[in-house]
């Protein structure tokens, strides 16, 4: 049977290190360790990468720890991806202050991942959002 492709949005790594989030730290923990396992193909992007970048320490370290162990594929910035997340801005979905959020549904999009995994309920695990990626993605084909 084909893997799942996941695309991990900074969010969801950002988790393995809120202990304070109780059953979500918890959740993404037992989620972590199914990606180690081997059960689904795992991406993300140099927006993901910047992201964790901008972290203070001692986060950054134990986060990028976390990454490294697992196997995982850093996507490749390109035209259409940066068109695609500026569609998302002009179609009203997210904001420009959002412009990260639309490049990583716009990296999982035209990369054909099959699941984005994300903690971030405000701007891309909501129904408005989704509405909206999938109405642009059908003007864009």
């Amino acid at each position: 049977m084909k893997k799942l492709k996941i695309y991990l949005e900074t969010s969801v790594i950002s988790y393995l290190d809120q202990p304070e989030r109780g059953e979500l730290f918890a959740d993404t923990h037992k989620f972590w360790e199914k990606i180690k396992a081997g059960e689904y193909e795992s991406f993300i992007s140099p927006v993901v990468a910047e992201e964790l970048e901008r972290c203070s320490e001692p986060k950054r370290s134990t986060l990028l720890r976390h990454l490294r162990s697992i196997s995982c594929t850093v996507l490749q910035d390109n035209i259409e991806m940066r068109g695609l997340a500026t569609a998302y801005i002009e179609a009203k979905i997210l904001r420009q202050k959002s412009f990260n959020d639309c490049q990583h549904i716009a990296y999982a999009c035209v990369y054909n991942c099959d699941i984005i995994v994300s903690w971030n309920f405000e701007h891309i695990v909501n129904h408005r959002t989704i509405s909206g990626v999938k109405g642009v993605i059908w003007l864009c084909t």
